[in-house]
């Protein structure tokens, strides 16, 4: 009987990356990667390591916030203030193929780590800088979180309900904006690389990649030199596009096409209003929103949820109950596309993770595996990568230049 085929290791199997990165942005970026089959090295602080590993709630003593956000790395410690742990940052670097940081620019040549000098040591190092502002520009050197980074794109003040002060976006889109820009720009650096053989360094800012969310809002803002305005659910140009009262909580309906709207009308049994002229187009629908919105609202009120859920799905019309997080990651799609994963962490046990976002139909991938205890891996990779004896291991250990579990 032959042996089942190994699982593929993913299309970065064999990359490895140094991640360098704390709290969301970074770590993002370098979780992606992973999920593509890249090695991460995290290389962490002395102490108390990413500064998300403190961020309550814990479990088994981990950190909620650290868990969701570094699954499949490898954890090294390592005091990149000693010139020994500065070296041994340099000799893993001399065999990667990306590094990735989110500090504040200038932090990393204050080390003498910066990317010229490490692209110097390894031409074909991929260097990816994350920062909340970039590289240059007048906000260079200011700090930044995400609700800033929401605050000075214009994303906070469209987030919201009308006559109400702004809200932050639930998710951090900042923050994850800066995670996913980073991805991508790597990825476009290695397929570069394949015809260069040459790295690349890239500064990857949260405010340049939220911005460049806005799309369609800032050419609302280019064309008629007006700020766009919160509303709530519903949509600048789109009509019917908001959540609508149900007997029991809210049913979000979505007609994004002209097509749905008379299958809208059918399903809340006022056809008439579906054949009607002044409706026919969404233009024409987006100027008649102060009748067409109270209307469908005073129908959707005399049904149930789930009433209506039948009757719009009947009529193959766009829809959705607002489903909480709990609620949305039991729902039977998300098992179906393996985005809810169960992985066995050393002190946690039993862990559900999120699965991979990017699938490759016809392969089958390693499983995930869960995120590092603080400096887990730092022994096995110093003696793995760069040959390290224990007498050097432990001298290292000694100067507090590394810490990790015993071999």
């Amino acid at each position: 009987m032959s042996e089942p085929a190994k699982p593929w290791g993913g299309p970065l199997a064999g990359l490895r990356v140094i991640d360098l990165t704390r709290v969301l942005a970074g770590p993002l970026a370098a979780q992606f990667l992973g999920d593509l089959g890249a090695e991460i090295l995290k290389v962490e602080p002395p102490g108390k390591g990413d500064e998300t590993r403190g961020f309550a709630p814990f479990v088994g003593g981990e950190s909620h916030y650290f868990l969701g956000l570094n699954r499949g790395k490898r954890s090294l410690v390592l005091d990149l203030r000693k010139p020994e742990g500065a070296d041994i940052l340099r000799r893993l670097v001399a065999t990667a193929d990306v590094l990735v940081e989110n500090f504040r620019p200038g932090v990393m040549e204050r080390l003498g780590l910066g990317a010229e000098a490490l692209m110097a040591l390894n031409p074909r190092l991929i260097y990816c800088a994350i920062s909340g502002f970039g590289m240059t520009g007048p906000l260079r050197d200011k700090p930044s979180f995400d609700i800033v980074t929401q605050a000075l794109t214009g994303v906070l003040s469209v987030n919201g309900e009308p006559g109400h002060p702004p809200a932050k976006l639930g998710l951090p889109i900042g923050d994850m904006s800066g995670g996913i820009f980073g991805a991508i720009a790597i990825l476009s650096a290695l397929h570069e690389r394949t015809t260069t053989g040459r790295g690349r360094l890239i500064d990857v800012s949260l405010y340049d990649g939220t911005m460049s969310l806005l799309g369609y809002l800032s050419q609302l803002a280019f064309l008629s030199g007006e700020d766009p305005r919160p509303m709530g659910s519903a949509h600048p140009s789109v009509v019917p596009y908001d959540g609508f009262p149900a007997r029991d909580g809210t049913i979000i309906i979505a007609c994004l096409a002209d097509g749905f709207w008379p299958k809208l009308c059918n399903a809340l049994g006022c056809s008439e209003m579906g054949a009607d002229p002044r409706y026919a187009t969404m233009a024409l629908r987006r100027e008649h929103r102060a009748e067409i919105e109270p209307r469908i609202a005073a129908i959707t009120a005399t049904r149930t949820v789930a009433e209506w859920r039948r009757l719009l799905e009947q009529h193959d019309v766009p829809h959705a109950p607002v489903l909480g997080v709990t609620a949305a990651l039991s729902h039977p799609h998300a098992a179906a596309r393996e985005m809810v994963v169960e992985v066995e962490h050393p002190a946690a046990g039993p862990l559900r993770m999120l699965g991979r976002p990017i699938k490759f139909p016809g392969e089958r991938q390693a499983p995930l595996e869960p995120p590092p205890m603080l400096g887990q891996h730092t022994v096995e990779v110093l003696r793995r990568e760069l040959g390290l004896t224990e007498e050097q291991v432990e001298k290292l250990r000694g100067l507090g230049v590394i810490h990790g579990p015993a071999a």
